[in-house]
């Protein structure tokens, strides 16, 4: 399992937990995680033996390199089966569908650290992903944000947030609410997921390109999605470019240079550069080293 501090999910796959044939090739997709689901694309008739099947599903997709979250079910009794078996089966991240409030992570939370010291993992070593998809919670995705250590990413459930709100899942009804839960992730030092979109329009590839890479301007760091097409889309757009690395470059390196003057402030072609800029830069650079090993290693495994 990844170290939480320094995860890269640029792309995360869905795929459904019943469906054999999708679970075989997760693998080879080049996602930087895959979540298998027990929720909405298994049908209820099939739930138990989507759990069922979790063992081999979350051996099979890790294969290469991607880190693997399991998305449970409501209402609890289900959740709590469903987290059970990801927990059993090595899942590194359970995707908590319709979080409603920081009780009810809280409440998550104690059940895995149960399930984690039954079947020997560490306590607490199972990440949780925070999905706001009801105005109720939505008003609570600070608290949701804080409510437990284990929870490393948060996201908006568009299409269910949709519903419950009574307005068409699109980019710009869902702008509010989706830069909101960025703040609120921001605000707790967690991973903020998504894009202005949503993950229902992956056959528009060129729409897709341009609202990610809108979205990482916002600050997402990464995405779902719901085919392997968007996966390479989601890998590139939300990576630092070749470009925006040199100028991250040249700013440290100047920056550098100034410190050793004593001068806090100083001027690289024609702009001023201090202090928010230079860690603004620093943070790029972290990130793309981070993203490089981890590309890395999946083309390790890969080989």
């Amino acid at each position: 399992m990844n170290d939480r501090n320094v995860l890269v999910w640029r792309s995360l796959l869905y795929v459904p937990a019943n469906n054999p044939r999708f679970v075989d090739k997760a693998h080879t997709r080049d996602a930087d995680a895959i979540i298998l689901d027990l929720e909405d694309s298994v049908p209820p008739t099939e739930k138990t033996a989507a759990r069922e099947a979790l063992p081999g599903a979350v051996k099979s997709v890790v294969r290469h390199g991607a880190d693997v979250l399991v998305r449970i079910n409501r209402p609890l009794r289900t959740a709590l089966a469903d987290m059970e078996a990801a927990i059993a089966a090595g899942a590194d991240a359970i995707w908590i569908s319709k979080t409603e409030s920081p009780e009810h992570a809280q409440l998550m939370s104690e059940v895995a650290t149960e399930v984690e010291r039954e079947q020997g993992r560490v306590p607490g070593s199972t990440m949780f992903v925070a999905v706001v998809e009801s105005p109720a919670a939505y008003f609570r995705a600070q608290e949701i944000a804080r409510a437990d250590s284990r929870i490393v990413a948060m996201s908006l459930g568009s299409e269910d947030f949709a519903l419950e709100a009574g307005m068409t899942p699109d980019a710009e009804t869902l702008y509010v609410p989706k830069q909101t839960v960025q703040y609120a992730a921001r605000a707790a030092g967690i991973m903020p997921l998504g894009f202005f979109g949503t993950v229902a329009d992956y056959a528009d590839t060129e729409g897709v390109t341009e609202a990610v890479r809108r979205s990482r301007k916002f600050g997402f760091e990464g995405a779902t999605c719901v085919h392997p097409s968007v996966v390479p889309i989601l890998n590139t757009a939300l990576m630092p470019t070749s470009g925006e690395i040199n100028k991250a470059q040249e700013i440290m390196s100047a920056y550098d240079e100034a410190e050793k003057k004593g001068l806090g402030a100083i001027t690289l072609e024609g702009k001023m550069i201090d202090v928010p800029i230079v860690e603004r830069a620093q943070r790029l650079l972290v990130r793309a080293d981070t993203i490089a090993e981890k590309d890395r290693r999946k083309a390790e495994l890969s080989a």
